[in-house]
């Protein structure tokens, strides 16, 4: 059974820096064909897809609001992906997730209906 499992939200002024991490069990992200994702969702408002990678391709991919401030990465070692967000927004206010998949799509899909496992979600929220 695939569980993931967000932590490393929390509160932080503007300008500030988190690393969320999503870790997996049941499911190996290194693998061919395995990618992840992180979406966000904030109050009143559309989850959007916020960064990919298809880490046994090699391949990332980020949504243009998201260009220059995340970088998603994995540690194999731990099975782990992250998302490290720098100069935080009050508009980054949101809940994170974090989905997987079996089926890849290149570029790393940034859609959830590509996505068939979801973490809880980690919250995130930046004070101006």
């Amino acid at each position: 059974q695939v569980q993931l499992v967000e932590s490393g939200g929390g509160s932080v002024q503007a300008g500030g820096s988190l690393s969320l991490s999503c870790a997996a069990s049941g499911y190996t992200y290194d693998r061919n064909r395995n990618c992840v994702g992180w979406f966000r969702q904030a109050p009143g408002k559309e989850r959007e897809g916020v960064a990919g990678i298809c880490a046994g391709y090699g391949r990332t991919n980020y949504a243009d609001a998201a260009k220059g401030r995340f970088t998603i990465s994995q540690d194999k070692s731990k099975n782990t992906v992250y998302l490290q967000i720098n100069r935080l927004k009050p508009e980054d206010t949101a809940m994170y997730y974090c989905a997987a998949t079996v089926r890849t799509v290149l570029p790393p899909p940034l859609f959830g209906y590509r996505y068939e496992y979801w973490g809880q979600g980690t919250q995130v929220t930046v004070s101006s």
